[in-house]
């Protein structure tokens, strides 16, 4: 209960803070203010009811469809490559206006496919035959293909919740010191080489120093760090924010939380930030009190996604990391990001439901 009420506060606050976010670049763009809100409320009670009903489903099926839901996304990401929005290919059209985006199918597919294989070999986890190849040649795949699109926020994230779970599912440590090895060695080359990827530079180059180029790559960032600035300790109020009069570029997706920081103030984003913290922290009290390796698994793999996401998401927006394009989760604008990430946590209070049935 106390999960489903954490999710829920969080569902409600994020709409009235996406509302808020969005409500002027709505009517300057679309000529509609309740042009986002509509959409999102739609896809909010969608979600709730998806979670209600996925709550109410014993986890265990998806032992049968782990398989089949992993080869589904990866069609899918194959697909979504023919389809061009902008300078992305990362949504598939599917009715009117309406698309589906398969980057937030693949997080759960991940989760689901690496709990399947760390319950059956948890034994063998320390082999790197069972505890290592496998997983990394399910991410590299993705990662490949989400690169691709490009989706370099996606592939962060699912590279993070994958390594994760290998973590907690007992791969050997020494493959993790490994990995640390090469992950600094891309990084020596990145900073060191000039020209070796050109794209990466160019992020680090205006992460940085924004005001280099202050009305062009650094604009965004600059503008959020604006917004959180004004906000203060007690912030300016809800609905009364200015960055988000077409100063602050879409102030409805991945930089919603710069508004949040300028109308809510120093004390209202830390208690969002706190009722994130709780939600992770129950989270991961559902998947210690599981009693089978796949639900544990199922729960520390679902809330990693929320929390990873939170923090790279608030990380970007006070510029404490590069600019990755990440969402924040139920706050952003999205319909295929909120009713996949509802369903999910539908997901965990299964487990924690069937936990509680066992206990009786």
């Amino acid at each position: 209960m106390t999960f489903l009420v954490l999710v829920l506060t969080l569902v409600f606050i994020g709409l009235i803070m996406l509302f808020s976010a969005s409500y002027a670049y709505a009517y300057y763009n679309k000529g509609d203010s309740f042009h986002y809100i509509k959409r999102q409320l739609l896809f909010a009670v969608a979600g709730v009811v998806m979670m209600l009903v996925v709550s109410r489903i014993n986890y265990h099926i998806l032992h049968r469809f782990s398989l089949l839901l992993l080869l589904i996304t990866i069609t899918l990401l194959i697909v979504v490559l023919f389809y061009h929005t902008g300078n992305a290919r990362r949504w598939i059209p599917i009715i009117g206006s309406f698309t589906f985006q398969p980057s937030e199918l693949a997080k759960f597919s991940v989760v689901v496919v690496f709990a399947q294989l760390i319950s059956i070999n948890y034994e063998r986890m320390k082999n790197p035959r069972y505890g290592v190849w496998p997983f990394l040649a399910i991410l590299g795949m993705i990662a490949v293909l989400m690169i691709l699109e490009p989706h370099l926020s996606g592939t962060i994230l699912i590279l993070s919740i994958g390594i994760v779970m290998m973590f907690i599912g007992g791969t050997d440590l020494r493959w993790f010191m490994l990995g640390g090895v090469c992950i600094i060695i891309g990084l020596v080359i990145v900073v060191l080489i000039p020209g070796a990827v050109p794209y990466a530079m160019s992020r680090l180059e205006y992460w940085i120093d924004p005001w280099k180029d202050a009305q062009g790559d650094g604009f965004q960032t600059i503008q959020s760090l604006l917004a959180i600035g004004s906000g203060g300790l007690m912030g300016v109020g809800i609905g009364n924010s200015r960055q988000k009069h077409l100063y602050l570029p879409e102030p409805q997706n991945d930089f919603i939380f710069s508004i949040v920081c300028e109308e809510l103030g120093f004390v209202g984003a830390t208690l969002i930030i706190l009722i994130f913290a709780l939600l992770v922290w129950r989270g991961f009290v559902i998947a210690m009190r599981c009693r089978d390796r796949f639900g544990t698994m199922l729960a520390v793999g679902l809330t990693t996604q929320v929390g990873v996401q939170t923090i790279l998401n608030i990380a970007v927006v006070s510029n404490t990391i590069p600019n990755t394009g990440i969402s924040l989760p139920f706050f952003s604008y999205g319909g295929t990001a909120l009713v996949m990430l509802l369903a999910q946590m539908g997901v965990i209070l299964s487990v924690s439901r069937q936990s509680s049935l066992e206990k009786e």
